[in-house]
């Protein structure tokens, strides 16, 4: 095990907290349109460690950042909408501005890290979505200050640890997204553990491509090729698609109104069109692997779900990862999104509130923030 989650310090390593501030790094980087949140998950998932500081006498104090700002003040990501639904849910807690709205926060400048910590006693990282990223806000206060993994950390952490060390099996791992490149760290890591992987989404064509496959004009990754080839090599299970939902040329992603000729075909899509979704036989197939797991890893849609039109193969995934009998974790993202669209959420064991997040931690074993938390004064040696 290349992590101990003991070695974290938890909130109960903090000692008495009574009348000290203590600055809690949240994850709030919650969708905002016009003005509005569309989905609080985030904001919620951090109540039970505000509340656990709260009811010990703690003044708590909350950071987060929200979108990518260049490092400067962006009324369009302002924390204000964040800050008011906070005020309803803990009213006592305090929200700073945007942390990125700083260029020390991503660059992890000491000085940043030395303002964001002026007056405070105790640091708590609650973010396990951005517990990958070696910034300021994550890495810096453990430094200097008693500092502790909050519930939602240790949560994510207890939840997505054994399943990479010791899962139940079998372990059925479904990746989808656009990239092979930027999944297959977390491929090569989990080939290794898991009993069968399921390949959807954009990344699909570069593995049919590698089968002899023609690809026409889908997303295709012609560097991984060779990698996809090795893969499907080796003595794991791994499924792709057998067939694809596909448009013509003249269509529009995410305008069903523009027109397009919207085709199933087999593996191989015809010059022209582009595989925008897995077809029903393939939702079929890999609906049937997934009913039979002892253990399910989702992250990843299976095709662009926003246009009704290739939500289908992710609906069906989703469905079938919501009824499954084993254990079932949804890793964030596109993936989150996605079965809260479709009314699942409930139906799933545990939900992620990091997809990086999850992907590194399954894929290394360890997290820049959890590392940091590791060195923290108060951290058991």
């Amino acid at each position: 095990m290349s992590l101990d989650p003991t070695a974290v310090p938890r909130l109960e390593d903090l000692g008495d907290v009574n009348g000290r501030r203590v600055l809690v790094r949240a994850d709030f980087n919650v969708p905002i349109s016009g003005g509005e949140i569309t989905d609080d998950l985030r904001i919620r998932a951090a109540l039970p460690t505000l509340e656990w500081l709260g009811e010990r006498g703690a003044t708590v104090v909350a950071c987060s950042h929200l979108g990518r700002p260049k490092g400067a003040p962006d009324e369009r990501y302002s924390m204000d909408p964040v800050r008011e639904r906070l005020a309803e849910l803990a009213p006592d807690v305090e929200l700073l501005e945007n942390l990125r709205f700083d260029p020390g926060e991503t660059a992890d400048d000491p000085a940043f890290t030395e303002r964001l910590i002026d007056g405070i006693d105790a640091y708590v990282n609650d973010a396990f979505g951005a517990s990958h990223r070696a910034h300021a806000s994550v890495v810096g206060p453990p430094r200097f200050l008693p500092s502790a993994a909050g519930r939602l950390l240790e949560r994510e952490v207890d939840v997505l640890l054994p399943m990479r060390n010791s899962p139940r099996r079998p372990f059925v791992v479904v990746l989808g997204g656009a990239k092979v490149s930027d999944k297959i760290g977390v491929i090569e890591a989990l080939s290794a553990v898991a009993d069968t992987l399921i390949i959807g989404g954009g990344m699909c064509f570069t593995f049919l491509a590698a089968k002899g496959h023609s690809v026409g004009s889908s997303l295709l990754e012609e560097d991984q090729i060779d990698t996809c080839r090795d893969l499907l090599a080796r003595d794991i299970t791994i499924h792709i698609p057998s067939d694809v939902v596909a448009m013509s040329a003249d269509g529009t992603i995410g305008d069903p109104s523009a027109g397009g000729d919207v085709v199933t075909v087999g593996a191989s899509v015809p010059d022209g069109y582009m595989g925008l979704d897995i077809g029903p036989g393939t939702a079929a197939e890999f609906a049937d692997v997934i009913a039979d797991a002892a253990t399910v890893f989702w992250n990843g849609p299976m095709g662009v779900f926003e246009d009704p039109r290739f939500e289908a193969g992710t609906r069906a995934v989703a469905d079938a990862v919501a009824g499954a009998h084993g254990f079932t974790v949804v890793g964030g993202g596109d993936s989150a999104a996605a079965v809260a669209q479709f009314g699942l959420a409930d139906e799933i064991d545990h939900i992620s509130t990091g997809g990086g997040a999850s992907l590194e931690l399954l894929e290394t074993g360890d997290l820049p923030g959890l590392e940091a938390l590791r060195s923290a004064p108060n951290a058991p040696h």
